[in-house]
């Protein structure tokens, strides 16, 4: 029997331990995708204990919690941190099987030192020396991010944002880690929902143009992206409920965008025609500046209504969505390419059965511009457990070219989730070392070892023009 979170943990086998421990372990993380708030990381902010660092914030845990019965109050009500890490601990041991086990433990041991397992028993001692460890001014959220060799943070950011903060960052420059906005224009775009009206008005405030039509939209969108542009950010970034592609006249078009200004109901074709109107009007800027252009999608979100009302977006109310978005996105990409003017792409689906056709969908739209130019993104959300992992990468191994993958993002709101990257590379590395034990590809160690370092590192500071 194998040892809980050994030194092999996840390797199977020789090759894969050859490859993780002299390739991938040490390589920079570039975490082009993440929700770190940047006043946090330009304040450099301090945490009192291990609830506010590890629990904050972390609906992935808030779910564990729900799971196992424990009331909101001790979630994200106002118990006392300590009673809250306690009902953390005591479910935790019950979630076999969910990669939040693994995550929390690496990071316990990553960053605090931590070789036992967390339980309810455990649960004083976990607190203690954590948050001794936490009264270290290098325990600040960057020494955080230095701790764990991160080369580059992506934020995730509203057009309107004056990006103070990524701005003091670096006029500072005492950062060794590159901290760049993403541009998240969702709510410029979902016309038929709440809110619309409201954030066009604050968008033409911050672009200081007059947005009376739907070209006025575009155009405060392109002088937006020009702005993050001039501050560092090298992709955008789109939370979608489905690709949709709706061909529309102009008039469609702005008779829509009248309809959402004015408060009134947008159908559905109606609300696709002014979507894929602004969708692609950003990708040919994205283009232009060339950056990456993000799309998630197939998500279900706020499906508790009694919960959103309570506590809002983003509290761990949300699912895998089953759509059919294969035609639409391989038409929005047609459209783009034909006018010369397809981005980078990064596609991420939470429904893993779109696997296949998404890394059949790259082969179609490749080009000489950088190899791997359409990416199939790293296991998202519900699907970066190793199960998903595997399959994701299989899958791209199947149908595309895994060596020109850009590998692991966090996609998460705590300095500490840079464990993720290990708990990836130790997968990666157990694929591929299992692959070669039995003898589906040579143990060229060398070539091997470049290959994990690129997917690890390399690929990505190519992709994002670091």
């Amino acid at each position: 029997m194998k040892p809980f979170l050994s030194k092999d943990f996840l390797l199977s086998n020789p090759t894969a331990a050859a490859l993780y421990h002299e390739h991938a372990a040490g390589m920079p993380i570039i975490d082009y995708h993440c929700h770190l708030d940047p006043q946090q990381i330009y304040e450099d902010v301090r945490f009192e204990n291990i609830t506010q660092v590890w629990l904050g914030g972390d609906h992935y845990k808030w779910r564990i919690m729900r799971s196992n019965g424990v009331p909101e109050y001790y979630i994200t009500g106002d118990a006392p941190d300590r009673e809250k890490f306690q009902k953390f601990a005591e479910a935790l041991p019950r979630a076999i099987g969910n990669p939040m086990y693994h995550w929390c433990h690496l990071e316990l041991k990553n960053f605090f030192g931590y070789e036992g397992t967390l339980s309810g028993d455990t649960a004083e001692e976990v607190w203690n020396l954590c948050n001794e460890k936490l009264a270290d001014p290098s325990f600040s959220a960057r020494g955080l991010i230095k701790m764990s060799n991160v080369a580059m943070i992506g934020t995730t950011d509203d057009p309107c944002s004056d990006l103070k903060w990524h701005k003091l960052i670096a006029e500072e420059g005492r950062m060794e880690t590159r901290v760049c906005p993403s541009f998240r224009p969702d709510p410029a775009v979902n016309i038929h929902k709440a809110g619309f009206a409201a954030y066009i008005e604050k968008l033409s405030a911050a672009s200081g143009i007059k947005i009376e039509h739907a070209c006025d939209v575009a155009r405060a969108l392109s002088q937006r992206i020009d702005y993050f542009d001039a501050v560092g950010c090298r992709a955008s970034d789109h939370g979608l409920d489905y690709i949709m592609y709706q061909e529309a006249s102009e008039a469609e078009i702005e008779a829509a965008f009248q309809k959402g200004m004015a408060g009134q109901i947008v159908t559905g074709r109606e609300a696709e025609g002014y979507q894929t109107y602004i969708l692609s009007h950003c990708a040919r800027e994205y283009a232009r500046h060339g950056w990456a252009m993000q799309l998630h999608f197939s998500c279900v979100r706020n499906t508790n209504t009694n919960m959103f009302r309570l506590l809002g977006a983003d509290t761990g109310f949300d699912g895998i969505a089953v759509t059919d978005s294969s035609a639409n996105l391989h038409r929005f990409m047609d459209s783009l390419n034909t006018e010369g003017q397809l981005p980078k792409t990064i596609i991420y689906s939470l429904n893993p059965a779109d696997d296949q056709w998404i890394d059949t969908l790259l082969g179609c739209h490749q080009s000489d511009e950088i190899p791997g130019k359409i990416q199939h993104g790293s296991a998202w959300w519900f699907n970066d457990n190793k199960v998903g992992m595997i399959n994701q990468m299989t899958s791209l191994g199947n149908l595309g070219i895994l060596g020109n993958f850009i590998g692991m993002l966090t996609d998460s709101r705590s300095f500490l989730s840079y464990a993720r990257h290990e708990y990836f590379r130790r997968i990666l590395c157990d694929l591929i070392g299992t692959w070669v034990e039995n003898g589906e590809y040579p143990a060229d160690m060398k070539f091997l070892g470049s290959l994990v370092e690129d997917i690890c590192t390399n690929n990505a500071k190519r992709y994002f023009n670091l």
